[in-house]
């Protein structure tokens, strides 16, 4: 992933080496020290020189990650929707499986996308699954057997959990045959991975 660089980082007095992430909302820093700045909280954002310069209620917070600081400028200030980072099309048909938050399906509905809830409808192009526990994540075979060609299966679980993580939700969706192609932060609490059949078994 491109969001995410070792680099040095600093904050008020403070200097630290570490890894920055660029979330879908926020940055991360995790080093001697550890910043969370939500970009709702960024007074300013400028590229100098390979810095990333945000300016914050609390400070300023200067970034060294070289040419990417242009690119996480840009990505800071006009963040991509949910719906362009899982790249839905309008007119889409998509079926939903578990629970989903009501603003995802008032975007949906904004595509003018057709949308089944709790059962996959056929020739859907796009299922989204919802995944809280490993003990879900055995439908996932099920799921599996009713994709067609170029149709993916988004399965969405909680972010930072142990109860499922990102390894656990790969495997679930290896052991259907399915391979994984993308991650995107579905929203604040949420990941989501993206599976499709192999190219060769289609």
């Amino acid at each position: 992933m491109g969001n995410e660089l070792k680099c040095t980082v600093r904050f008020g007095k403070e200097k630290s080496e570490g890894k920055a992430l660029l979330e879908t909302s926020e940055v991360l820093f995790r080093g001697d020290f550890r910043l969370k700045i939500p970009f709702t909280s960024i007074k300013s954002a400028k590229a100098v020189d390979g810095e990333l310069h945000l300016q914050t209620a609390n400070g300023l917070a200067v970034f060294e990650i070289g040419p990417a600081a242009e690119k996480w400028r840009e990505k800071i200030l006009h963040p991509k929707t949910r719906i362009e980072k899982i790249g839905l099309k309008p007119g889409a048909k998509i079926s939903l499986l578990g629970n989903f938050d009501a603003d995802f399906l008032d975007e949906l509905k904004s595509l003018s996308a057709s949308v089944s809830k709790d059962k996959i409808a056929a020739g859907s192009d796009t299922i989204f699954f919802a995944a809280d526990s490993l003990k879900t994540l055995s439908g996932v075979a099920k799921i599996a057997k009713s994709l067609k060609g170029a149709a993916a299966l988004w399965i969405v679980y909680p972010k930072g959990q142990k109860i499922i993580t990102e390894n656990d939700v790969i495997a679930a969706g290896r052991r259907a045959g399915l391979k994984d192609v993308k991650v995107v932060g579905f929203s604040a609490t949420h990941t989501a991975l993206k599976f499709v059949i192999p190219l060769e078994k289609r």
